[in-house]
């Protein structure tokens, strides 16, 4: 157990907890030297820390704890019942934090909320824990010098709560169909390729756009080519899985990440690891499953906004690529899935097609 700064510890109503390191979740590598902050590398002593000090706030990394996470923190709202206790998640790692912190449909979860890392200074030293609906990465672009008015300490941590949670949708969110943005998908991509690397996990990429996107702005007008797109979306966060991610990465083209989550986190254990080990090399069919089935949905639809004429009228046409067979980088995938994609559209379009083979 690491105490940053004992010179206030009798203030025990503004004192902060952070389980984990908390260099591995500030923005730049920053780090953080207030009097109020207690950082403890593990569960373990984190519950004997808070047994005996009153935490204000408890910040839990969930990276740093492994499989023990969520016993540990029924144990922390076992001990603090009073305490915020804020998860600070990698993005891949949003899935998990959604199921531990509490919403009206979880109302009894461990944790009072979560963030996407990394985070600034200000979350440690001012702002209070941020629930489901604050959930973007804080960058330090968000917290403008705007944001400081005349107020109290409890209406700046308020405004400026709100002005992160604003700034951030912006930055992260496609207004029109609610997916991510291709900034979003980017840096998420980055991320899930280097745990894929050190973990042995399998990532594919898909791009897709509308076949003949132009004809339904021009045919019906924009609202209803803007209806086309909020549709697509809204079907395919129906065909994929929770934890993988879709973005609407400019006008009507779409990508998404496929990533399968380590064996210790799904049935099967080892014996599932070692066969992702033995077929790695190939693309998995899992994906294309998903990505087909999608693309049957979408070219039956019948979508009443194209009027009688509608339904089977809508395709699309893709291109998928997988790590590390395709591709190391996210500019490497990129690449190879459009390159497959633009194949499946001079083949014909309303298609899947993978890296270097038709399907």
């Amino acid at each position: 157990m690491q105490t940053i700064d004992e010179k206030n510890s009798n203030n025990d109503a503004s004192k902060t907890l952070v389980v984990g390191d908390i260099g591995k979740v500030l923005l730049n590598g920053n780090r953080i030297n207030d009097g109020r902050i207690t950082q403890c590398d593990n569960m373990l002593s984190a519950l004997s820390t808070a047994s005996s000090v009153p935490f204000a706030k408890i910040f839990v990394i969930i990276s740093e704890l492994g499989k023990h996470l969520e016993e540990g923190l029924v144990a922390l709202r076992r001990i603090r019942p009073d305490s915020k206790i804020t998860l600070l998640a990698q993005m891949y790692e949003e899935p998990q934090a959604i199921r531990l912190a509490r919403s009206p449909r979880n109302p009894d979860a461990s944790a009072d909320g979560y963030l996407i890392c990394p985070v600034t200074n200000n979350v440690f030293t001012n702002g209070k824990p941020i629930t489901q609906e604050t959930t973007r990465p804080v960058t330090e672009k968000s917290i403008a010098p705007t944001a400081v008015v005349e107020a109290s300490p409890d209406q700046l941590d308020e405004k400026l709560i709100e002005r992160i949670r604003h700034l951030e949708r912006l930055a992260t969110q496609d207004d029109l169909t609610n997916l991510k943005n291709r900034r979003y998908v980017r840096e998420f991509l980055s991320q899930i390729l280097q745990r894929a690397k050190n973990e042995n996990l399998s990532v594919t990429l898909l791009v897709f756009d509308i076949d003949n996107f132009k004809h339904y702005n021009d045919s019906f007008g924009h609202t209803v080519g803007d209806n086309v797109l909020q549709q697509a979306a809204i079907m395919m966060r129906g065909s994929c899985r929770e934890h993988d991610v879709i973005a609407r990465i400019g006008g009507d083209e779409f990508a998404v990440v496929f990533w399968d989550k380590p064996a210790e986190e799904k049935n099967g254990g080892s014996l599932q690891l070692e066969r992702r080990k033995k077929e790695n090399a190939e693309h998995p069919a899992e994906v294309f499953f998903i990505s087909e089935r999608f693309r049957k949905e979408i070219s039956s639809s019948n979508l009443s906004s194209l009027g009688v004429d509608g339904k089977g009228e809508l395709t699309i046409s893709g291109g998928l690529a997988s790590f590390p067979r395709d591709g190391q980088t996210v500019k490497e995938l990129f690449e190879q899935a459009d390159k497959a994609m633009l194949s499946a559209k001079r083949s014909g379009k309303n298609r899947i097609y993978l890296v270097g083979s038709p399907k």
